[in-house]
C-alpha cells in the first residue's frame, strides 16, 4: 500500500484486531491505557518515537488540583473568555477536585511521595484562590538517567512519568515504539474501526473493537501547521520533535472540528548557532507570581529591547513562560515588519555573573540536550550571545540607533534606582541596572512549550465534527483536546492529561464491541 486513505473497511480484513488503540505515549496516553486496562480491555499504545514520554516527561511535574468546584469553574470561565464550552469547564472543575485521589492511587505502584503546595492561580481573577499543586517529589530507587536517559527534565516531571510508566508495566499494557499512526479507518457508516500504522517500512491495518483514543499532543514541531494558524514566525519547539499535529490532521480528515488554534503556551529563548540543534533554548525560569496576591523578590538580570532599541514589554510577567511570546506578536503595517521579532535580551557584566540566562529541557532519541554554561561565557564563544565593550559597540552589533539605545538604558537605570511604577509593569524588586561593561546580548525568539489549539470534544472526550455531532468511537485525551483557550493555568495541562485520559479510557471501554474480521 502506497497511499493512506481513511479507508472504507468494507470487506477488507484487518491485519490485527485489538480492543482499544491509543495514539501517543505521554501522561494522557498512559492514563488512558491504565483506565482501559483496569476494566479488562486490551489497550495498546502506539508511539511513533522510539522512546516514551513525549512532551510530558519534560514538564515541571506539578498537577493543578482544585479545592472548590464552583470557584475553580468561575476562574476557568474567566480565563477562557467564551472560547470553551461552559459544560466542559464545569465538568473539568469537578474532576480537578477529585484529582488528588487519583494521584494517590497511581503513586501506590512504586510508593511515590506526593506533596501538596499552596499556590494560587496565575491571575487574580474570581476563584483564583481555589487551586493548589500536587507533585511526586520522590520515587524510591528511581534513577532518571538510567530509566529515561534521553529525557532532560525537571525532577518532578520525570517522577510523574515514572509513576505512569510503572502503572502501565504493572497492568502489562503493550507499548509499541516506532509505530507511526498514519490514518484512521472508518466503516461505511462513518464509525471509527481502526487505524493504519507504519512500522519497519510496512503499513498494517489495526482494527479496534471498542475505539481509538488520540493522545498524541499538539503541533509544537509542526512548522506547516504553525504557519497556517499563527502569524508569528519562526516559533521554536522547546522539547520534542514528535508533536507535529498528526492526530489533529487525522481527525480533521473525518470532519472533526478544531478550536483556538492560535493559542500556545510558551516563552522566548535562543536559537543555537548549530543548525542541527532544532530546539529553542528557553530563557531561565524565574518564580511565578500573582499580581496583588503573591510577589517575587528574585532579580531578573536582563531587559528585552526591540529592533528599534526600545523596551516593549514587562520582562517579568506573572507567568512569563506562558505569555512571554505574546508581546513579539506585534505587526507594524507601515513598515511591513514585526518590530519585536526577534528581540534582544540585554544584560551587563554584573548580570552575567548572577546565573545562566537560559536552560534547555528536551526528550529526543538522537539529539543531546544543550547544556547552558553556568557563567554564560560558553555561549559568547559559540556566538549565541555577543559581547560589547561599550554602548557604541553594542549599538553597532545590534544595529540599533545609539541615541535610542543610550536613552533606553538611561531610563532603565533611573527606574532601577527608584520604586517608581514601570509603565510596562516590571515589579520594582526584580529590576537591576545595566551599567557595568562589558555588555552582552542575544537574539531571542518565541519558543513553544506546548500548543493549546485542539480537537473539539464533549465531556465524554468524544470528538465532535463541525456540526457538533459525535464521530463514533473516536476520543481524545490530553493536549490534543485542550480546554485552555485563552489564558493557561500552570500545571493545567498535566491535570488535563490525567483527567481526560481517565475519562476517555473509561468511556471507550464501555462501548459494545464491534464484530470485526
Amino acid at each position: 500500500m502506497t497511499a493512506f486513505p481513511h479507508a472504507q473497511a468494507g470487506s477488507d480484513h484487518f491485519d490485527e484486531i485489538i480492543d482499544v488503540a491509543i495514539v501517543g505515549y505521554g501522561f494522557a496516553g498512559g492514563m488512558t491505557a491504565i483506565a482501559s486496562a483496569k476494566v479488562g480491555r486490551q489497550a495498546i499504545i502506539f508511539e511513533k518515537m522510539s522512546i516514551p514520554g513525549g512532551l510530558s516527561i519534560c514538564s515541571g511535574g506539578g498537577f493543578r488540583i482544585a479545592t472548590n468546584k464552583e470557584k475553580a469553574y468561575e476562574y476557568l470561565k474567566a480565563t477562557n473568555v467564551q472560547t470553551i464550552n461552559d459544560s466542559l469547564l464545569s465538568h473539568f472543575s469537578g474532576e480537578m477536585v477529585k484529582l488528588p485521589t487519583l494521584l494517590k492511587e497511581l503513586g501506590e505502584v512504586n510508593n511515590a511521595s506526593l506533596t501538596t503546595l499552596d499556590r494560587p492561580a496565575n491571575y487574580p481573577l474570581p476563584g483564583y484562590e481555589a487551586f493548589q499543586f500536587m507533585e511526586y517529589d520522590s520515587v524510591p530507587g528511581f534513577d532518571q538517567s538510567k530509566e529515561f536517559p534521553r529525557a532532560k527534565s525537571l525532577k518532578s516531571g520525570a517522577n510523574a512519568f515514572k509513576v505512569i510508566n510503572d502503572n502501565v508495566k504493572k497492568l502489562d499494557i503493550e507499548v509499541r515504539y516506532s509505530n507511526a499512526v498514519q490514518r484512521l479507518i472508518i466503516d461505511n457508516n462513518g464509525v471509527v474501526t481502526g487505524l493504519l500504522v507504519e512500522a519497519n517500512n510496512q503499513i498494517r491495518r489495526i482494527g479496534t473493537r471498542y475505539g481509538v483514543v488520540l493522545a498524541c499532543g499538539g503541533f509544537e514541531a509542526g512548522i506547516e501547521m504553525q504557519r497556517q494558524y499563527w502569524q508569528l514566525y519562526p516559533v521554536l519547539p522547546a522539547a520534542t520533535l514528535g508533536n507535529t499535529g498528526d492526530g489533529i490532521k487525522m481527525a480533521q480528515a473525518l470532519g472533526a472540528d478544531i478550536g483556538h488554534m492560535w493559542h500556545f503556551h510558551g516563552s522566548y529563548g535562543f536559537r543555537h548557532t548549530d543548525p542541527k540543534y532544532p530546539f529553542g533554548i528557553r530563557s531561565k525560569k524565574l518564580p511565578d507570581w500573582t499580581r496583588g496576591v503573591t510577589t517575587t523578590d528574585v532579580r531578573m538580570s536582563w531587559i528585552l529591547i526591540n529592533q528599534d532599541g526600545k523596551r516593549f514589554m514587562n520582562e517579568y510577567e506573572p507567568y512569563g513562560h506562558d505569555t512571554g511570546h505574546r508581546y513579539m506578536d506585534q505587526y507594524e503595517a507601515s513598515k511591513n515588519r514585526f518590530p519585536n521579532l526577534p528581540a534582544f535580551m540585554l544584560f551587563d557584566e554584573d548580570g552575567r555573573k548572577l546565573y545562566p540566562v537560559a536552560k534547555a529541557f528536551i526528550n529526543d532519541p538522537d539529539i543531546d540536550v544543550y547544556e547552558w554554561s553556568s557563567d554564560n561565557l560558553k555561549e559568547v564563544d559559540l556566538g549565541i550571545l555577543k559581547k560589547a565593550d561599550s554602548l557604541e559597540e553594542l549599538s553597532t552589533l545590534m544595529n540599533v540607533p545609539i541615541d535610542t539605545l543610550q536613552n533606553t538604558i538611561r531610563e532603565w537605570n533611573t527606574l532601577c534606582s527608584s520604586n517608581a511604577i514601570d509603565e510596562l509593569g516590571r515589579p520594582a524588586q526584580t529590576r537591576i541596572p545595566i551599567h557595568t561593561a562589558p555588555y552582552y546580548f542575544g537574539a531571542v525568539w518565541p519558543v513553544v512549550s506546548n500548543t493549546q489549539g485542539a480537537l473539539v470534544h464533549n465531556t465524554k472526550q468524544e470528538v465532535l465534527n463541525t456540526f457538533n455531532e459525535v464521530i463514533p468511537r473516536l476520543y481524545v485525551a490530553g493536549e490534543i483536546g485542550s480546554i485552555w483557550g485563552f489564558l493557561y493555568l500552570s500545571g493545567g495541562n498535566l491535570a488535563e492529561c490525567l483527567i481526560s485520559g481517565q475519562i476517555a479510557g473509561n468511556e471507550v471501554s464501555k462501548l459494545e464491541a464491534l464484530q470485526l474480521t
